[in-house]
C-alpha cells in the first residue's frame, strides 16, 4: 500500500512541486519516497513497505519503462513464474516489478492478468505514453485532474492542492446526486475537473490527450449449481483468497466486528491480532461478540470504546482524509479501529465486499418482501404506483409506489437519503438537477436479462461500493499508514459469487444464505447467524443531545449552506428531530457532513491534518 502522484507537462519547478504533492500524502507511505522526472512527466511515490522490504522501492524502472504503483498483486508469484518461463529476468522479489515485465510482455492486456488491488501509472520513455489503470472493483483510489493542458493524478485529491496549475473550484453540479445517495456516484467529484478513474478502466495519455478504455465489467452467470456445490465452491475460493491475501513480509492482523464477514475471515486466517471498536450504548457495541470469537480461536483481540466527544472532535480530520464528503457515520469507527491496529501491524484484513457479492442487504429482498402483491401483473401495479405518487405519503403508499416500478426506474442504492422531491424543495438552484437516468447511466442497460437482485447488486457495486464502502476503507486505514486487504473483494471470489441463484443469496428469513452455510464450517461460535451491524454509531440519539445539536446547528448556518440550501427548512428539520417529531438524522447528517467538508477544503485549509 502506498501513495502515488504525478503530472504532465513539467517545468523547472517540477522537483519542488512534486515533493510538496508527495508530502501531502506522506501518511500513505511513511517508509520511503522516490521521484522520476524527465522532460515530459513527473512521477512521485510514497512507500509503505509490505513486500520485498529492501528491494521494492519506487519509482521502479526496467529498460524503457517506469512505474509508480499503489496496491498489491496477489498472484504476482504465479505471474513471475510465467514471465520467467518467457525469458524475463527479475532483479527484485517485489510485485511491482511484475507489472513492468508484464507490460513488456502483454502491453495493455496486463490488467487482465492481475489479481489484486491496484492503481498505477506506467510511463514508457520511448513512446512518451503514460498508461494509468485501476483495479477491477475500485479498491485502490485513482483521481486525475485534466483541463486539456494539464494532467495531474494521485491517490488522493488533496495532493493536487500543491500544484500551481490546479484550480480549486467547488463543483455544485453534483450536489443533488450527493443528497440522494450520500456520495457522488460516477466519475465526477465535488472538485471541478477532478475525476476518479472508474474501476475496471485504464487510460493512455499522450500528446495532452486521454484515451479511455474499459477492460472489466460486472456480469452475472446464467448457469447455476446446487446448494451443496455452491457451498463447497464458496468454501474453497474463500480459503484460496485468504491464503493469497496473507502474502506479506510483515504481520497481518484483522478488523473484527460481530457479524459473519469479518468472523469468517478471522476464522480462516487466524491472525494473532484482531481489532474492534464500540460505544457505551450496548445496542451499538460489538466488542463482546468479538471477544467471544477470539477466545474460542485462541487469538488476541484489542478493543476501544469511542466516546461521543472523541467522535465529534475527529470529524474535521475525517473529512480531510476522505477528500470528498461522505455521510456514512461508520467512517469514524473505521478511523479509530485503524488507529488501534496501527500500533501493532501494517496490514489488516477487512470484510468489505461480502454484502455486495453474496446478497447481504435487506433491499435485495424487495421482490420477496412484496409477497402476494408482487404476483399481480406489473401493468396493474404500475398504474397503482402512478396514482399513489400524487397521494400524501402515509403508511403503505411508498410500498405501492416502489412495487409498481421497475428497479432501473427508481433504485439509487442501499442507502438513499433525500428524494428528488426533497431536493427540489431544499436546494435554491435546481437548474443542474440530474434525472434518474443520468445518475444510473448504462449500469442497468449492461445487465441484459439479469434478475432484480442482480440489477441491484450491479448498481451497488458500481456506485455505493466504490464511493462509500471502499473509499472510506482505504482513506481511514491510510490515515494511520496501514494497509487494508479485502479478501471478499477478489475477482476469483466474484466469479464464484456471480453463479449464485437469487434464493441462494436471500430468502424471507435471511440474507447471504449460502455464504453463511460456508462460514459455519469454520466459525466456532454463532456469528454466522448474526445480522449485520458493522461498527454502528448512535448518531440518531446523539443528535438530540445538546452538544451535537449545537454543532450541527452551527454547521447548517454557514455561508455555503445558506447560499445553496433553504437553511430555515434544514433548521426546522433539526428541531423536529430533536423534539422526536420526525427521524431526520440521516438527512441532517448528510448536509452537515457536506458543510463540514466544505469548511475543511474551502473555508480554511487544514494543513496540519495530513
Amino acid at each position: 500500500m502506498c501513495g502515488i502522484v504525478g503530472f504532465a507537462p513539467v517545468n523547472e519547478n517540477a522537483p519542488e512541486v512534486l515533493k510538496k504533492m508527495m508530502e501531502r500524502i506522506a501518511h500513505r507511505g511513511p517508509d520511503g519516497e522516490g521521484q522520476y522526472i524527465d522532460e515530459n512527466v513527473a512521477l512521485g511515490h510514497r512507500r509503505l513497505s509490505i513486500i520485498d522490504l529492501a528491494g521494492g522501492n519506487q519509482p521502479m524502472k526496467t529498460n524503457h519503462l517506469v512505474v509508480v504503483f499503489n496496491g498489491e498483486i496477489y498472484n504476482y508469484l504465479e505471474l513471475r513464474k510465467e514471465l520467467e518461463e518467457k525469458g524475463h529476468h527479475f532483479k527484485t522479489n517485489s510485485d511491482t516489478e511484475v507489472l513492468l515485465h508484464g507490460f513488456e510482455e502483454y502491453r495493455y492486456e496486463i490488467v487482465n492478468y492481475l489479481r489484486g488491488m491496484f492503481a498505477f501509472a506506467l510511463y514508457d520513455t520511448s513512446t512518451h505514453e503514460l498508461f494509468c489503470a485501476r483495479d477491477h472493483f475500485g479498491i485502490k483510489p485513482f483521481y486525475y485532474y485534466y483541463d486539456k493542458e494539464h494532467l495531474l493524478f494521485g491517490s488522493e485529491i488533496k495532493s493536487f492542492l500543491d500544484h500551481p496549475d490546479f484550480k480549486k473550484e467547488l463543483n455544485t453540479d453534483v450536489l443533488d446526486i450527493y443528497l440522494k445517495m450520500n456520495f457522488v456516484s460516477g466519475e465526477n467529484t465535488f472538485f471541478k475537473n477532478v475525476k476518479q478513474l472508474l474501476p475496471g478502466h485504464y487510460f493512455i495519455y499522450k500528446d495532452q490527450k486521454i484515451e479511455m478504455k474499459r477492460y472489466y465489467s460486472i456480469q452475472f452467470a446464467d448457469q447455476y449449481k446446487s446448494n451443496q456445490e455452491m457451498v463447497e465452491a464458496i468454501d474453497q475460493i474463500m480459503k484460496d483468497s485468504v491464503k493469497h491475501h496473507l502474502l506479506a513480509d510483515v504481520e497481518v492482523g484483522s478488523f473484527l466486528s460481530s457479524g459473519i464477514d469479518s468472523s469468517y475471515l478471522v476464522s480462516l486466517a487466524r491472525p494473532q491480532h484482531t481489532y474492534t471498536v464500540g460505544y457505551n450504548d450496548e445496542r451499538y457495541n460489538e466488542i463482546g461478540y468479538a471477544k467471544d470469537l477470539t477466545q474460542q480461536l485462541g487469538i488476541e483481540n484489542k478493543s476501544k470504546i469511542i466516546s461521543k466527544e472523541e467522535y465529534l472532535n475527529v470529524l474535521p480530520k475525517i473529512m480531510y482524509h476522505l477528500d470528498e464528503p461522505t455521510a456514512d457515520p461508520a467512517a469514524v469507527a473505521l478511523y479509530f479501529v485503524s488507529e488501534l491496529a496501527s500500533h501493532d501491524v501494517k496490514v489488516v484484513l477487512s470484510g468489505e465486499g461480502a454484502d455486495e457479492f453474496f446478497g447481504g442487504y435487506n433491499t435485495y429482498r424487495g421482490d420477496i418482501d412484496s409477497g402476494f402483491y408482487g404476483k399481480i401483473p406489473f401493468g396493474i401495479r404500475h398504474l397503482i404506483s402512478k396514482i399513489c405518487k400524487h397521494l400524501p405519503t402515509v403508511k403503505g403508499i411508498p410500498f405501492l409506489i416502489r412495487n409498481g416500478e421497475r428497479v432501473e426506474d427508481y433504485y439509487v442504492g442501499v442507502n438513499p437519503v433525500f428524494s428528488e422531491n426533497d431536493c427540489k424543495h431544499l436546494l435554491r438552484d435546481t437548474s443542474h438537477f440530474h434525472s434518474h437516468q443520468e445518475i444510473v447511466g448504462d449500469i442497468f442497460k449492461n445487465q441484459g436479462h439479469a434478475t432484480n437482485i442482480q440489477k441491484r447488486q450491479a448498481f451497488d457495486l458500481q456506485t455505493w461500493f466504490i464511493k462509500d464502502i471502499l473509499q472510506k476503507g482505504d482513506k481511514m486505514t491510510m490515515a494511520h499508514s496501514i494497509e487494508s486487504r479485502v479478501p471478499f473483494t477478489d475477482k476469483e471470489v466474484f466469479h464464484v459469487a456471480s453463479m449464485l441463484k437469487d434464493n441462494q443469496k436471500v430468502t424471507p428469513e435471511n440474507t447471504k444464505v449460502l455464504l453463511r452455510e460456508a462460514a459455519r464450517k469454520v466459525i466456532p461460535n454463532e456469528a454466522y447467524k448474526k445480522k449485520k451491524l458493522g461498527f454502528p454509531v448512535p448518531l440518531r440519539e446523539w443528535m438530540r443531545e445538546e452538544d451535537l445539536y449545537q454543532k450541527v446547528y452551527a454547521g447548517l448556518q454557514t455561508p455555503i449552506i445558506k447560499k445553496l440550501f433553504d437553511d430555515q427548512k434544514l433548521i426546522s428539520m433539526l428541531e423536529d428531530h430533536k423534539n422526536q417529531k420526525h427521524d431526520y438524522y440521516k438527512k441532517i447528517w448528510t448536509v452537515y457532513c457536506f458543510s463540514l467538508w466544505h469548511q475543511v477544503f474551502f473555508a480554511e485549509e487544514y494543513e496540519n491534518q495530513a
